[in-house]
C-alpha cells in the first residue's frame, strides 16, 4: 500500500524561484473530510484521480491514477464541491530533496507553502533558508480544506 509521508511549510522569501520548474494545477475533491478523500486533478496536461487516508502515526495511504485529460476536466465541473483550488507548483532539488513550492491562486491568492516527501517518518531534513514555519499539522493548510475555508477567509486571524 503506498504511503505518503511529507512536511509542509510555510515559505518566507521568493530565493527558491531560481532554478525552479512550474506547472500549472487545478484540483477538486469529489469527497473530503478530516479521514479520506477523492481528488481529481490537472497537473499540466495531464488527468489524475486520487483516493487518500488518513492512517494512524505518520503517513497518509494514497492511492493514485492517471486519467484522460479530458476526464479530469469534466470530473472538475461536474463532480467535484467548488470552488477548485488553483494553484502554481514549483519543484527544485535542495539538500537531496525534492522540494514542491505551491503558489496558490484565486481565493487562496497569497499562500505559499512548501512540502517535501519523505521516506519514512524519522527521516532528516535540512531546511533551505527561504523555508518557514513548519505547518505540516495544521488542517487550515490541507488542500481539502482550502476549498471549503480558502486563505483570503482567515489570514488576517494569523
Amino acid at each position: 500500500m503506498p504511503v505518503e509521508i511529507e512536511r509542509k511549510f510555510l515559505v518566507k522569501s521568493d530565493a527558491w524561484r531560481e532554478g525552479a520548474t512550474a506547472t500549472p494545477i487545478r484540483q477538486g475533491y469529489v469527497f473530503a473530510d478530516p479521514a479520506k478523500n477523492v481528488r481529481v486533478r490537472t497537473l499540466g496536461d495531464l488527468g489524475f484521480i486520487t483516493i487518500k487516508a488518513r492512517r494512524q502515526g505518520a503517513g497518509v495511504s494514497e492511492f493514485e491514477y492517471e486519467i484522460p485529460l479530458t476526464d479530469a476536466l469534466e470530473l472538475l465541473e461536474l463532480a467535484c464541491e467548488q470552488p477548485v483550488i488553483e494553484k502554481v507548483r514549483y519543484t527544485r532539488d535542495e539538500h537531496g530533496h525534492t522540494w514542491e513550492i505551491d503558489v496558490f491562486k484565486a481565493a487562496n491568492a497569497g499562500l505559499i507553502m512548501a512540502e517535501v516527501e519523505l521516506r519514512h517518518a524519522g527521516e532528516p531534513v535540512q531546511l533551505p533558508g527561504w523555508v518557514g514555519e513548519e505547518v505540516t499539522g495544521d488542517p487550515r493548510y490541507y488542500n481539502a480544506n482550502l476549498f471549503k475555508n480558502p486563505y483570503h477567509n482567515w489570514k488576517d486571524q494569523l
